[in-house]
């Protein structure tokens, strides 16, 4: 079976997020997703709408998804590859060359970004619509 792992907040759940999970699962047989948790987000100075278990909830709900784990900092991407039997790494181009250095223990792998949407986008365009 081959594993693939990627990494996000996953916060109010839009195209794009569906779009990389299901092209994340195309490259295996099961798709592990590190969910940022709330505490982790605090650190990054992200903040979420939805709480770690809501957001976990909506996750586990997508087909494309078979497992999802707390990522609770930067340094835990190794030792989850190799605790879960990963094969393939994956995130989104806007993270390219971020990652590089988990090649040494799977391959990396940078999706292309859906065009025109983002949580960030979404918050603004509400926000704006005030």
């Amino acid at each position: 079976m081959k594993k693939v792992i990627t990494y996000g907040t996953f916060d109010l759940i839009h195209h794009g997020h569906i779009n990389i999970l299901k092209k994340a699962k195309e490259l295996g047989d099961y798709l592990v997703v590190g969910l940022s948790t709330d505490e982790f987000n605090a650190i990054k100075g992200k903040g979420a709408y939805h709480s770690y278990e809501e957001r976990k909830l909506i996750l586990e709900a997508i087909k494309y998804v078979d497992e999802v784990i707390p990522e609770k900092n930067w340094g835990q991407k190794v030792d989850d590859i190799k605790t879960h039997n990963v094969e393939i790494f994956v995130m989104g181009s806007d993270w390219e060359g971020k990652f590089d250095d988990l090649s040494e223990f799977c391959d990396v792998i940078y999706l292309p970004r859906t065009e025109g949407v983002s949580t960030t986008k979404i918050k603004t365009d509400l926000y704006n619509k005030q």
